[in-house]
Parts: C-alpha cells; structure tokens; sequence
C-alpha cells in the first residue's frame, strides 16, 4: 500500500483530502481513472550512465521551487549523479518549465502530477530532493505515498511556518505580468529589456537574472514568460504559500533530511520539534552563510550534505 500504517484507517477518517488524492491510496494507475484529468504530464531531464545499471539505490527525483525549472538544478544533478552514482531526474512541475499548464496549482496537486510520472517511467521506490514550493511537494509526497519514498530531503522551507517575505511574491507576479516586449528582437536583446523593465521593482539583479530564465520566444517571434502567471498568482494566498491544513495527522516515518540556509527565516533550529510531528526521523542541517537558495549560494557545502545523507540512507 502507498499510505504507510499509521497514515490508514483512524487518521485518514479524521482528515478532509480532495478528492483527487484517493488516488494515494489506490495502486491502480489507469489513464481512463476521471481522476487523472486534473493531473498532467511533467517535462523532465534525467541523469543516468551505463554504470548505473550496477547502482541498487534509488533515483533521486529533484522538485525545483516556484518560477524555476529542471534547468536551474543541471549542474547540481549532475553533480549528485557523478558523486553518488545514482540517476537523477529533475522534474519541471505544472505551470514551470516545459510542463502542462493548469488553472489549478495546490500541493496536492503537484504530489500526483510525480505519482503519474514515476508510474509512467515504472519507478516504485525513489529518494526525493524539493526546494522551496518543491520541498513541500515533496513533503505531501511522502505524507500521502511513504511506501513510494525511500528517502526524504527538503531544502529551506518547512511545514510548520512561512517566511514573511514568500508574501512579497505576488509583486514578482506583478512585475513579470507588466514587462513588454516587441516580436522579433534577439534574445539577448529582449532579456535586457526585460531586466530594464524589472530593475525599478526588484533591484536584487541576481533574482532578476533568475526570473528572466523564464523568458521565452515563440515560433511567431514574439515573447512570454513559459510560467503559467496567472494561475501562480491565483493560487497563491490559498495553496502556494501555505502547507495544507488538511494533512495533519499523517507522518512519514522514513529518513528525512531538513537543509536550511543560516541566513534564511524560512526554517530554524528551534523548527525541528514542530517539523518531526510529520516527520518523526527528521534531522535539520543549517548551511552557514546560505539564503534561501542553499544550493545555489553554498554549491559545494550543498552537494555535501545532500550526498552524506544519501550515502548513509
């Protein structure tokens, strides 16, 4: 069963989850299931050699956060590839990326967009990897499917409590909504116009070289951002920013790995307590000098941590 013992029965009773997540608890995968309609395909870049074939542990699956892609974690999967030898595979989640685009974006979602895909790719035992909007996609991955995940590692955010500055993303939503672009220009030219656009709003420039990587040219020549905008920012108060409620009760009882940067209010030490009523094995690293992008502003130290978790677990 995908729902670990103490996540049955008695708990599950006492929970209120859409309908979409019964399919936790089913290991029939059928394309005809009405329920499938509110899941989509995930873009996806995997990470393997020859030699993994002689590798017994399982894949890392990678969730990258909100208004990223796969493509912001190629060096680091690489990398975990080449160190631990095991496959990679960084997923675009819905409304990122190369992925579908949905009118619906909540956690509950996104956790059954990866059932579908690990279904598809006959994947039945995976260590998963989230930053951010991903980490908690991982987190309610685990809750509603323990027997899936063999191991769990979340950076830099937490199910208990949210940084004060995720409100400010709504600003970002704005900003990206207003850039203006004439077709036809060279892309370089037109991300340059679009940093211009967004300087007077977010003066951070490496946030906005970040969100320019979303900007893309269509095969009519004109230009727009491959994040699905609209359905973020509608979503955002209500499921984005927020663990959902309604999972209370459910634990993962796996290895869990909690990574936080030391300068980042997003997790801290004192979260631990609160983080294990979900995740009773839980342990918290804290990277020093590290924001909220750990794995961007620390690399190596990053690559460490994530690497000894995985070795050992």
């Amino acid at each position: 069963m995908f729902l670990n013992k103490l996540c049955q029965k008695n708990l599950l009773k006492q929970i209120k989850i859409p309908a979409l997540s019964q399919l936790a608890v089913s290991r029939t995968y059928s394309s005809t299931d009405p329920s499938f309609s509110e899941t989509v395909d995930l873009a996806y870049a995997s990470y393997e050699s020859t030699s993994d074939e002689n590798c017994t542990r399982p894949p890392l699956i990678i969730l990258h956060g909100l208004l990223g892609s796969k493509n912001n974690w190629n060096s680091m999967s690489k990398a975990i590839h080449r160190t631990t030898g095991r496959k990679v595979i960084s997923i675009d989640a819905r409304n990122h990326g190369d992925s579908r685009h949905s009118s619906q974006h909540t956690y509950i979602h996104m956790a059954h967009d990866v059932m579908k895909l690990l279904k598809k790719l006959d994947l039945s035992k995976v260590s998963v990897l989230g930053h951010s909007m991903g980490g908690r996609t991982a987190m309610v991955l685990s809750l509603l499917c323990a027997d899936l995940v063999s191991s769990l590692i979340v950076v830099d955010i937490s199910p208990v409590k949210t940084s004060p500055q995720i409100y400010s993303m709504v600003s970002l939503f704005d900003a990206m909504s207003g850039v203006t672009i004439r077709s036809g220009i060279a892309m370089s030219k037109a991300r340059k116009l679009a940093d211009e656009q967004l300087k007077s709003i977010i003066p951070d420039i490496n946030l906005r070289n970040f969100l320019i990587t979303n900007l893309v040219q269509t095969n009519t020549g004109s230009y727009s951002w491959r994040v699905n905008l609209p359905a973020l920012k509608e979503n955002f108060q209500s499921h984005i920013s927020c663990f959902p409620s309604n999972l209370k009760g459910l634990q993962y009882c796996g290895p869990s790995l909690f990574i936080g940067g030391s300068l980042s209010d997003y997790i801290g030490k004192y979260d631990l307590p609160d983080i294990q009523e979900y995740f009773p094995l839980a342990e918290l690293t804290l990277v020093e000098g590290a924001g909220h992008w750990v794995h961007s502003q620390k690399p190596e130290k990053f690559l460490e941590v994530v690497c000894k978790f995985l070795a050992e677990k």
